[in-house]
């Protein structure tokens, strides 16, 4: 493995300037622009990784742990970590070794604002979840210094965890035809995500191939929150004279909202229009009437996040893994029980 000093032969700098700018403080000490791009190209190169082993040292009598970091950006999602960080704990006490989590929060789009990520000296391996699209391409072309594992994304270059969102929309689109609507309605997350693009137009493609109905007054995109969930069918019910008689919420969080707003204007569910959500938060269990919703694997899909970093922080493997989730629809009183 390269060392600090072959990377500051290669960049030729002294080995204290390309210590700082693989420590992420670069910037810090007016290092410039040229020289940090020299040296992490170097590191690039010689394939340079910091060294798990050499990190667990002492400080005041305790040991330092390797450190994983997890991204999670800076919106409503966060109704989601609890469950991912529940199967990530699961998974650490089934480890022989020991290791600290970071999160890391990060503003959507701006994931190449993180400096860390591109110095890999902040953490030994990180699991990257809800990247936007830009995200994602900043990913792609990215050179990163750790091991990467990501979230719900498909990517050529990295290990990752996913789930067939495309499938996931089309067996709502099934489930509703089956409960014999003809118009339905979709409530989307006004955010930049390739998996939520993939359930809308797996929804979309299969409720055409069957023969439903959805009119463009029926095609809501709010704020990914109950809020926007509550303003979705407000909306709907302002710009058509008609509300569809079943609608697919593409979050559990924006369903609440919506059944909240249906109440208000005297919609019965199931009786007047079934709804159907997504990720199967806690939360859909105690909504009134129960939520029916298409299960995310979450607690599972982290577990497995976390067993593939390791085995690569660990040096066991640095060939890529994909791994795909089932998911099912969950059956309650909104849509079908």
């Amino acid at each position: 493995m390269a060392s600090i000093k072959e990377i500051a032969q290669l960049a030729k700098v002294s080995q204290g300037t390309a210590s700082m700018v693989l420590n992420g403080k670069g910037d810090k000490y007016r290092i410039s622009a040229a020289t940090q791009l020299k040296i992490l190209e170097a590191a690039r190169e010689l394939n340079y990784q910091p060294n798990i082993s050499a990190r667990r040292l002492r400080s005041g009598g305790e040991t330092v742990l390797p450190i994983i970091a997890l991204f999670w950006t800076l919106d409503t999602r966060t109704a989601l970590v609890g469950r991912y960080l529940k199967g990530f704990q699961h998974a650490l006490n089934e480890l022989e070794d020991e290791y600290e989590l970071l999160i890391q929060p990060y503003v959507g789009t701006k994931l190449h604002e993180v400096r860390s990520l591109v110095t890999g000296t902040r953490f030994n391996g990180a699991i990257i979840a809800n990247s936007t699209e830009e995200d994602d391409e900043f990913l792609e072309q990215a050179e990163l210094n750790v091991p990467i594992v990501l979230h719900q994304r498909e990517s050529s270059k990295y290990s990752s965890v996913n789930v067939d969102s495309r499938k996931s929309g089309e067996m709502v689109a099934e489930r509703l035809y089956r409960r014999n609507h003809k118009k339905v309605g979709l409530i989307v997350p006004d955010v930049s995500s390739k998996a939520i693009t993939l359930r809308r137009e797996g929804f979309q493609d299969k409720a055409a191939e069957l023969g439903l109905e959805i009119d463009e007054e029926h095609l809501m995109y709010e704020d990914f929150s109950e809020q926007g969930g509550y303003e979705a069918v407000m909306r709907m019910k302002e710009q058509s004279g008609s509300l569809p008689t079943g609608v697919f919420s593409i979050s559990d969080q924006m369903a609440v909202g919506a059944l909240k707003a249906l109440n208000e204007i005297d919609i019965r569910v199931p009786e007047d229009m079934e709804i159907i959500g997504y990720d199967n938060d806690e939360v859909t269990n105690f909504t009134i009437p129960t939520l029916s919703t298409v299960h995310l694997p979450v607690e599972e899909m982290a577990k497995e996040s976390l067993r593939m970093l390791t085995d690569m922080m660990l040096y066991k493997t640095n060939v890529k893994v994909h791994k795909m989730f089932d998911t099912h629809i969950v059956t309650r009183r909104s849509c079908g029980e």
